[in-house]
């Protein structure tokens, strides 16, 4: 194991350890980290000697703050297609992952955000800490979210999912738990304990029932409480009536949602609110995974994703110039051109993918 690997393997006992190992750049993923990734999770698989497998990030901020939007934003500026393919690969591992037959666990301390989520939260064992700050937040760089987060948000109860989808707001580990984003809180000081005792398993059972003994109770979130005016305000039709909703309603934290939302890319906003309420009808993971392959395929062509990742990452100057740049201006074909069939280059991991659209 070369510890300059941008993933990291090791075998403890009977339990394989991948770690996403660029911790400079918060372990955000490229194509090189998802591809071993396939390939560990596949060695692991048909390893009768492995009973799980356990992620985790290397570095004291977090598990992977994303895919690296740099190299995203550098190839949509040469009109490239390395991104596409990169996406193609991280979206088939997200649906392995979902697939895994032994028992994943995902180490969800500190940051999680964008492909970290669809790295972890579609594990079968889910563990968050009082660190941690999960999100989507795809619309602010004027992309939707994707790697099957559309589906994740879209199961949240009520409209909490649309919330977070639309807002891009990170979540603790309570709000996370409320969300089905995750299954266990285990303090961040008690994970070696955990890891040690997860490393002694013996069955895949003996792993579910130590993460379960190692739970506790996470310190107390915010989302349950507003509950009434999130349900109420984001069942709207479209996202104007949804800020209006916010805006009008008294609540001052629906006054600041609103605000939140404005600033983020009118296209994106609307196309996401398109994606979680289709996600919710589509039924499988891979279904959705390939709705979402065709959004950023059509998201990647648009000026609003350069636009955002120059505003947000490289200038960071926080002023994104939008085009369009009111929600007013983005038309029904807009959005519907991001659903579009894409014929030869469909994902195709859904059972009726070229139909969809």
């Amino acid at each position: 194991m070369n510890h300059e690997d941008p993933v990291l393997l090791h075998t403890e006992g009977r339990v394989r350890h991948i770690t996403l190992n660029r911790p400079r750049a918060l372990n955000a993923l490229n194509h090189t980290m998802v591809r071993c990734m396939g390939d560990a999770l596949d060695a692991a698989g048909q390893d009768d000697s492995v009973i799980a497998v356990v992620l985790s990030g290397a570095g004291e901020r977090g598990l992977c703050a994303g895919g690296d939007i740099r190299s995203i934003r550098e190839d949509a500026l040469a009109g490239g297609r390395t991104s596409l393919d990169f996406w193609r690969d991280e979206y088939r591992l997200n649906a392995r992952i979902a697939r895994f037959p032994k028992p994943y666990v995902a180490v969800m301390d500190g940051i999680v955000m964008g492909g970290g989520v669809g790295v972890s939260a579609h594990g079968s064992l889910r563990i968050v800490t009082e660190r941690s700050r999960i999100a989507m937040p795809e619309t602010g760089i004027g992309f939707v979210p994707d790697v099957g987060g559309t589906r994740l948000l879209g199961a949240a109860p009520g409209e909490l999912g649309m919330h977070l989808a639309l807002t891009g707001d990170p979540v603790s580990a309570a709000d996370a738990l409320l969300c089905g984003l995750a299954d266990h809180y285990v303090p961040s000081g008690d994970l070696p304990a955990l890891l040690a005792a997860l490393d002694g398993c013996t069955t895949p059972e003996a792993v579910a029932a130590t993460a379960g003994r190692y739970a506790g109770t996470a310190p107390a979130g915010e989302l349950a409480g507003h509950r009434d005016w999130i349900d109420t305000c984001y069942a709207a039709d479209t996202v104007e009536e949804i800020v209006e909703r916010l805006d009008g309603c008294g609540v001052p934290a629906a006054k600041q949602a609103a605000t939140t939302i404005l600033a983020k890319s009118p296209t994106a906003l609307k196309v996401t609110l398109a994606a979680v309420r289709r996600a919710r009808s589509l039924g499988s993971l891979e279904a959705v995974l390939d709705q979402e392959y065709r959004v950023s395929s059509t998201a990647f062509t648009r000026p609003d994703l350069v636009e955002g990742v120059r505003a947000q990452i490289i200038d960071k100057d926080r002023n994104p110039r939008w085009s369009p740049a009111e929600l007013a201006d983005v038309t029904d074909e807009d959005v519907a051109r991001h659903f579009a069939p894409l014929g030869d280059a469909e994902l195709g991991l859904g059972p009726a993918a070229a139909g969809t659209g």
